[in-house]
């Protein structure tokens, strides 16, 4: 089996483009979503971030806004929060790639790939792109960011020119939804290709 990441800037439509390659029959890892289950009601990490960060949960699991206003801008607190929830993803990670070890290929859809430095142990790195006035016009339009909050995201993720330079394949969603449905599934054919799938 071989391992290959997502990734792609905030605002790039790489939640999409997953969502197309699992529509395709790809074994997806998202590792956003298993951090939104291990932080909802009921969530495993919510004891060990409650104890952390004091108030910051309650009966539906982590009060985002909160705990945001906590770490965001404070890199010691980021890095607290990051100390719980890290392991725990990565558990459910080599769990995921337990399950699906006689899979020709599955992708692990990790945003900060290139920032953890994650891209070192992978057969390659698929990165989403857009361009950059589409990806502003994207993040500006999520409900309570600011002009403030985005070039404050953008200044702790590694520049797209930099991911895009050290990608093995690039899928752009600038142009047409069908387009990009059309990048994702030749790219299936070609990893599927490259594992004799």
């Amino acid at each position: 089996m071989k391992v290959y990441g997502l990734t792609g800037s905030i605002g790039m439509g790489k939640s999409a483009v997953a969502a197309m390659f699992r529509r395709e029959g790809v074994p997806l890892f998202d590792a956003d979503a298993e951090v939104h289950r291990l932080q909802g009601p009921g969530g495993a990490l919510l004891p060990a971030i409650e104890a952390r960060f004091p108030g910051t949960t309650g009966a539906q699991g982590v009060d985002r806004a909160k705990l945001g206003a906590a770490v965001f801008g404070h890199p010691h607190e980021r890095r607290a929060l990051e100390a719980i929830v890290h392991p725990a993803v990565q558990a459910s990670r080599r769990a995921f790639l337990r399950r699906h070890r006689s899979r020709a290929f599955v992708i692990l859809d990790i945003p900060l790939l290139f920032e953890t430095r994650g891209h070192k142990k992978l057969a390659g790195v698929i990165v989403v792109t857009a361009p950059a006035w589409k990806q502003r016009r994207r993040v500006l339009a999520r409900p309570g960011m600011t002009p403030a909050k985005f070039r404050q995201i953008m200044r702790l993720q590694t520049p797209d020119a930099e991911k895009r330079r050290r990608a093995d394949h690039i899928i752009h969603t600038g142009t047409t939804f069908a387009d990009t449905r059309a990048q994702v599934r030749r790219l299936v054919a070609c990893l599927g290709a490259k594992t004799g799938r």
